[in-house]
């Protein structure tokens, strides 16, 4: 009986927050929850690159508006590309790894911890962001994660608002990601999908390492008849992969089937709506904690209603 009444406690605190996040949220102001003598920072993290023009004109104006939307809490930032790190530790340029930074703000002092990825989707990044954070939790009082740049179906209609802005009917606009092999590059082909459920017929998606590939974008363009391409990078950065695969392989390729091409090679990172759209998901989560699924289970298990 007193499990009974302690779920059912749980259920009617827990309802009112269910229309905000998609029911998977619940109300919690992180700094409301800190106590005198508490510490809070903001933890940036970002896949990295060794090139200095696109990292100032990406990762730096990011951490610099969130610098400024949070102008009273410390800002610390990691990357999460050994390889970058090593490099860039060559140049004498020094960046911890999420770990790393998570267990010197412990040491630091620090009791509270915000989190903000630059990662575009919910892929093996976050995954391993998220185990880090699970080893370290203990540490803290509170610590929590931001969504990456596609999350909730809003997010994608939020992007495709924004890539599409300003483009002409006429051209067509290959956007090209990173892409995955594992099942989450099925969130890139939901965003060609969405691109096109709305009507922008002319945008195509495609990924270096995962699906939809170069073939699958090919086939698309093809049957468009659009004949002339402007061709960007899906990418945060535009560093590596924009400069070598994108500039070069994609672009040679295009041009051998019979396309012109423009390169338009920005980082996402450099719009000024991509970067509001992370820092409306740093906020969110500083406003709210994610009720786990054990937790949803044992109020489906007294109501007996699915919570949406």
């Amino acid at each position: 009986m007193k499990k009974i009444l302690a779920t059912i406690l749980l259920y009617i605190t827990v309802l009112p927050f269910f229309a905000h996040g998609g029911g998977n949220y619940e109300h919690s102001d992180f700094f409301k929850t800190m106590k005198p003598g508490d510490k809070a920072a903001i933890l940036m993290v970002h896949f990295g690159t060794t090139h200095a023009d696109t990292r100032e004109l990406t990762i730096d104006a990011l951490n610099d508006k969130v610098r400024k939307e949070f102008p009273e809490v410390e800002l610390c930032e990691a990357y999460t590309s050994r390889i970058i790190i090593k490099r860039l530790g060559e140049r004498g340029i020094n960046k911890q790894n999420p770990l790393e930074a998570l267990k010197q703000l412990h040491a630091d002092g620090y009791t509270h911890v915000l989190i903000q990825a630059s990662t575009i989707i919910d892929g093996v990044e976050m995954e391993s962001l998220e185990k880090n954070v699970d080893e370290v939790e203990p540490l803290f009082k509170d610590i929590r994660i931001g969504n990456p740049l596609l999350y909730t179906p809003e997010d994608y209609e939020k992007v495709t608002e924004i890539l599409t802005d300003d483009t002409d009917g006429k051209i067509a606009y290959v956007w090209v990601g990173h892409g995955t092999y594992d099942a989450t590059t099925a969130q890139y082909a939901m965003l060609d999908y969405m691109l096109k459920a709305k009507g922008h017929k002319n945008h195509f998606v495609g990924t270096i390492e995962g699906y939809p590939a170069f073939e699958d974008m090919l086939a698309q363009l093809k049957a468009s008849g659009l004949k002339k391409v402007v061709l960007t990078p899906f990418m945060f950065v535009a560093g590596e992969h924009a400069k070598n695969d994108i500039a070069e392989d994609w672009k040679n390729d295009l041009e051998e089937e019979g396309f012109t091409v423009e390169l338009q090679l920005k980082g996402l990172g450099e719009n000024p709506a991509i970067q509001d759209l992370y820092i409306s998901h740093l906020k969110f989560k500083a406003g709210h904690r994610k009720i786990g699924i054990m937790k949803k289970k044992a109020i489906y298990e007294v109501t007996g209603e699915v919570m949406h």
